[in-house]
């Protein structure tokens, strides 16, 4: 009986560090790398007709997860350096750079072992720096704050890894001076389609 007993204690303390293993194995935080295609809306009423290009970026992003269901993420990039066109002068007018930081809080659906599907919303904040349009006529608003929203998937790859696939709309606006003249408020608002690696640790 004190064998049986003695047995069963073992049994409970291994099964208990496996479940702890799991645990840990799984930690609160991810880290993603992924490529992003940054499509712009590119509406102004400035009568400039301002558009800047769409490209590939490189993004990271951090997540933290509070619980399985809830989750805060801090995406991140390098600044980009983006031509703007004007259609009004059928021309290039020069070039400027962002810095995208965006932060949202997601909501993650159980009940799908292959993947994991995600909703967010937040707050973007962007910085434009480098700032050379029309020869020094023109310039911007050097700061921007908007909305944010976002979905997704995690697909889980084995381990601590897992393929992302995620889509986030990002709204993004400026004001517009030239030669002193307030024309108005251009809107980038760009949809960012990115894939990636999560590693969770």
């Amino acid at each position: 009986m004190k064998k049986q007993v003695i047995a069963a204690a073992v049994l409970c303390t291994l099964m208990s560090g496996v479940a702890f293993a799991q645990q840990a194995k799984e930690g609160p935080w991810m880290v993603r790398v992924r490529a992003v295609n940054l499509d712009s809306a590119n509406k102004d009423n400035t009568g400039l007709g301002l558009s800047i290009n769409n490209k590939v970026i490189p993004e990271v992003d951090f997540t933290y997860f509070f619980n399985k269901n809830v989750s805060a993420e801090l995406v991140l990039t390098v600044p980009q350096k983006q031509t703007v066109h004007s259609s009004a002068l059928a021309s290039d007018i020069g070039t400027l750079r962002h810095l995208p930081p965006t932060l949202t809080l997601q909501y993650r659906f159980d009940g799908m072992a292959a993947v994991k599907p995600y909703v967010g919303a937040g707050v973007n904040y962007t910085r434009f720096s480098s700032v050379n349009l029309a020869g020094g006529a023109a310039t911007i608003d050097k700061n921007s704050f908007g909305a944010a929203l976002q979905a997704g998937v995690d697909i889980p790859l084995g381990g601590n890894l897992s393929l992302n696939f995620d889509v986030k709309k990002v709204y993004i606006r400026t004001d517009v001076t030239l030669s002193g003249v307030n024309k108005g408020s251009f809107k980038i608002d760009p949809v960012l389609v990115g894939v990636g690696l999560g590693w969770r640790f």
